[in-house]
C-alpha cells in the first residue's frame, strides 16, 4: 500500500481530512505527520488517529535552512514514504530537499494558481477585486507554488467578504479537494480535476 507522510505547521485541518480519507477508504496508509513547530496543534490530532508524529523546530537552526532540512529528512526517510504531502507547512523548501521527493510531493495552496503564490492570498484576491477565489493542489517543484496543477476548487468572492471570511469558505473546498487529488495521485492518475 502507498505510504504517505504529511508535513504541517499549525492546526492540521487538511492533514486531518487526508488521514481520515486514507483510513476510511484504504487507498493509502498515513505513516507519519511532521511539523517545524513542536506546539503545532495538528500533532496531537494525528497522534489521536494513531499516526506517528515528529517535530523539528526550525528556530533551532537560525538561518541554516539546509541543516534544518537535513534533520527533517532523517525522520521522513526513516518512515519510507512513497508520497509526501504538504498541508499548511509554512517553510519554503530548498531544491535539494524537493529533489528527494521529485514527482512524489504534493502541496495545497489557498489560491487559484498561478495567481497569488506565496502568502496573503485571500487579501490579494480581494485587493484585485477578483470575482472568484479558491485553492489548488499541485506537485511540488523547486520553484515556489509553480508545479503541475492536479486540481482546483473555486468559490465566488462576495462583496461582503473579508480575508477571513473568504479564507473560511476556501478552506471548506480545500478539505474536499486534497483527499480527492491524493486518492487519484496514488492511483497514478495525474489528470486535473476542477470542483
Amino acid at each position: 500500500m502507498t505510504r504517505v507522510a504529511i508535513l504541517i505547521s499549525g492546526g492540521g485541518s487538511n492533514m486531518l481530512r487526508l488521514v481520515e480519507a486514507m483510513q476510511s477508504d484504504g487507498f493509502a496508509e498515513p505513516v507519519l505527520v511532521g511539523s517545524n513547530d513542536p506546539s503545532a496543534g495538528g500533532l496531537a490530532k494525528a497522534t489521536a488517529l494513531g499516526v506517528p508524529t515528529f517535530a523539528i523546530d526550525h528556530r533551532d537552526f537560525g538561518k541554516d535552512r539546509s541543516a534544518f532540512e537535513a534533520e527533517l529528512l532523517k525522520s521522513l526517510l526513516a518512515a519510507q514514504p512513497d508520497v509526501l504531502c504538504l498541508a499548511g507547512f509554512m517553510r519554503v523548501l530548498t531544491s535539494d530537499f524537493v529533489r528527494h521527493f521529485d514527482g512524489r510531493m504534493l502541496n495545497i495552496h489557498p489560491s487559484l494558481l498561478p495567481k497569488y503564490p506565496g502568502l496573503h492570498t485571500h487579501q490579494r484576491a480581494l485587493d484585485a477585486k477578483d470575482k472568484e477565489a479558491g485553492c489548488t493542489v499541485h506537485q511540488v517543484t523547486a520553484e515556489l507554488d509553480a508545479g503541475p496543477i492536479l486540481g482546483q476548487a473555486r468559490v465566488p468572492v462576495l462583496e461582503s467578504d473579508t480575508a477571513e471570511s473568504l479564507a473560511a469558505r476556501v478552506l471548506v473546498q480545500e478539505h474536499r479537494l486534497y483527499p480527492m487529488v491524493l486518492r487519484r495521485f496514488v492511483a497514478q492518475d495525474t489528470s486535473r480535476i476542477d470542483l
